[in-house]
C-alpha cells in the first residue's frame, strides 16, 4: 500500500450513478496526472464502473466503501488493485489478504491504529478527517505510532488540502472536488481534467 500512497499525491474518490460515466472519467483524469482512483460501492454503478476502468491503460483503480469480506472477493474479481474502507474490519483485511489486495482500513482514534498495528498494517484511511481535528488531528495520533502512514479523507478541499501534506505522515490525500457528481452526470470531463491536474500541481509543489 505504500506505493501506492507514493504514486499520486491526490486520490479523487468516485461514487458513480452510471457506469458509462466511468470510461470518459478515467481518461479525463489520467489527462490531469491522476492515475489512482477509488471507486465507492456506494452506488449500484460502483462494481461495473471499477470493471470499466480497470480496462484503461495506466489507471490503478481500488475499491472504497468496503464493508463486508464479500465486497473483497466482489471487487477483486472486478478488477480493483486495492480496498479502502471507512473503519477497520479484520474480516475484509484478511480476505484482503488472502486475495492479494492491499487494504486501506478507516481510523479514528488510537484504539483503531492498535488494532490496525495488531495486524501488521502501517497505512491507514484518516476518516472523517476534518471533523477529527484535520492536520493537527493526525499529528497527534501519530506521535505514539511511528511508521505509519495517513490518508486523510473527509472534507478534504484545495483550501485545505496543502496543510494535509505539510504533515510528514501524509504522503496522499483524497477528495472528491474534482470528480464531484454533477461533474460526471453532465459530462464536463475538460473540468475534471483541469481541476485534477490544478490539485496534482498543488500537491506536488508544497
Amino acid at each position: 500500500m505504500k506505493e501506492l500512497l507514493a504514486r499520486c499525491p491526490v486520490v479523487p474518490v468516485v461514487v458513480l450513478d452510471d457506469p458509462a460515466q466511468a470510461r470518459p472519467l478515467g481518461r479525463a483524469l489520467l489527462a490531469g496526472g491522476i492515475d489512482v482512483v477509488e471507486v465507492t460501492l456506494r452506488t449500484p454503478a460502483g462494481l461495473p464502473g471499477i470493471r470499466e476502468l480497470s480496462s484503461l491503460p495506466g489507471l490503478v483503480v481500488g475499491a472504497g466503501s468496503v464493508l463486508v469480506s464479500g465486497h473483497v472477493d466482489q471487487v477483486a474479481d472486478a478488477g480493483a488493485e486495492f480496498v479502502v474502507s471507512p473503519g477497520v474490519s479484520r474480516e475484509v483485511l484478511a480476505r484482503s489478504a488472502e486475495r492479494g489486495l492491499p487494504a486501506l482500513p478507516g481510523v479514528a482514534t488510537a484504539t483503531d491504529l492498535m488494532t490496525v498495528a495488531a495486524l501488521g498494517l502501517t497505512e491507514v484511511k484518516f476518516f472523517p478527517a476534518n471533523l477529527l481535528g484535520g492536520p493537527a488531528g493526525i499529528r497527534a495520533l501519530a506521535a505514539p505510532f511511528g511508521g505509519f502512514s495517513f490518508l486523510p479523507s473527509g472534507g478534504v478541499n484545495p483550501a485545505t488540502m496543502a496543510d494535509y501534506l505539510a504533515v510528514p505522515e501524509v504522503p496522499a490525500v483524497s477528495g472528491t472536488w474534482m470528480v464531484e457528481r454533477a461533474l460526471l452526470r453532465e459530462q464536463r470531463w475538460a473540468e475534471v481534467t483541469e481541476r485534477s491536474a490544478a490539485a496534482v500541481a498543488l500537491a506536488r509543489s508544497r
